[in-house]
C-alpha cells in the first residue's frame, strides 16, 4: 500500500468530517468508516433504486498506521469468515451452524480493533449469502474461496482508529446518479450470483465446516485457502 493514497465513502449523504466512534457496531469488521480505493465502486454502494448518493472523496496517510491486510497471504479466507460472523448479524439455523460460530472465532479469530486500518472483502448481499451457506454447512470452504473471487465484488478499507481518522482528509464529492450506479450494481450482484449457482452444479469433495471442526484444523492447514484478493 502507497504511503498517500486515495479512498472513497459511497453514502446517500455527503460527509466532510468522518467522525471517530459513529456508526454501526455489526458492520463487517466492527464500528468503523467503510471505504474503498474504487470510486466507481463506492459509487455503485452509494445509490438505491430510489435515489443518487454520493462519492465523498478523501486523501488517507498511512505511513504511520498499523494495517490489517485480510486479503494477504498471511491470513486464510476462514480469517475472514472469523471477523465476520463476530461482528455480523448471522442466521443461524442449524446447531452445526452455532457450533461453527463459535470455532471460528475461537480458532481463526483476529483482534480488529488492535488495527488503525483494515482492508478485506466487503460482505456485501450475495457475499454475505455465501459466508452463511458456509456457517450452515452448504457450501465447502473451497466453493467460498472461489465465490469471493466470482463477481469482483469489492474490496474495502475500513478506517479504525481515532488515529488513523486524524490521517484522513476530505477532498470533495461526486454525485452518483441512480440511474447510471444502481444499474451496473444489480448486474454486478445479478452475473456473482448466477456464476455462483452454476458453480454449486460441480460435484465437491472439499472441506465442509463440520469437517473442519471434527479434524480440529488450524490456520496453518494447507487445506485452508488463503484469503487472496484477485
Amino acid at each position: 500500500m502507497d504511503k498517500l493514497i486515495t479512498v472513497y465513502h459511497g453514502s446517500g449523504q455527503i460527509v466532510d468530517v468522518p467522525t471517530f466512534g459513529l456508526g454501526r457496531a455489526n458492520n463487517d469488521f466492527g464500528l468503523g468508516f467503510y471505504c474503498t480505493e474504487s470510486d466507481e465502486l463506492a459509487k455503485e454502494w452509494a445509490v438505491s433504486s430510489l435515489r443518487n448518493g454520493f462519492s465523498n472523496r478523501y486523501t488517507l496517510d498511512t505511513e504511520f498506521l498499523n494495517v490489517l491486510n485480510l486479503n494477504s497471504p498471511n491470513y486464510t479466507i476462514l480469517n475472514w469468515i472469523a471477523v465476520l460472523v463476530e461482528h455480523r448479524l448471522f442466521s443461524i439455523k442449524t446447531p452445526v451452524a452455532r457450533r461453527a460460530k463459535r470455532y471460528l472465532i475461537d480458532n481463526f479469530g483476529v483482534n480488529v480493533n488492535a488495527f488503525d486500518l483494515i482492508t478485506g472483502y466487503r460482505a456485501d448481499d450475495s457475499y454475505f449469502d455465501y459466508a452463511e451457506s458456509f456457517l450452515n454447512n452448504g457450501i465447502s470452504v473451497e466453493q467460498l474461496a472461489r465465490a469471493m473471487r466470482l463477481g469482483k465484488l469489492g474490496e474495502q478499507i475500513v478506517i479504525k482508529s481515532k488515529f488513523a481518522f486524524s490521517k484522513l482528509h476530505y477532498e470533495g464529492f461526486d454525485i452518483a446518479e441512480k440511474e447510471k450506479y444502481y444499474v451496473l450494481r444489480k448486474a454486478r450482484d445479478d452475473e456473482t450470483n448466477q456464476l455462483y449457482l452454476e458453480m454449486l452444479e460441480e460435484e465437491s469433495d472439499g472441506l465442509y465446516i463440520q469437517d473442519i471442526m471434527r479434524g480440529g484444523l488450524k490456520n496453518d492447514d494447507p487445506r485452508i485457502p488463503r484469503n487472496l484478493f484477485k
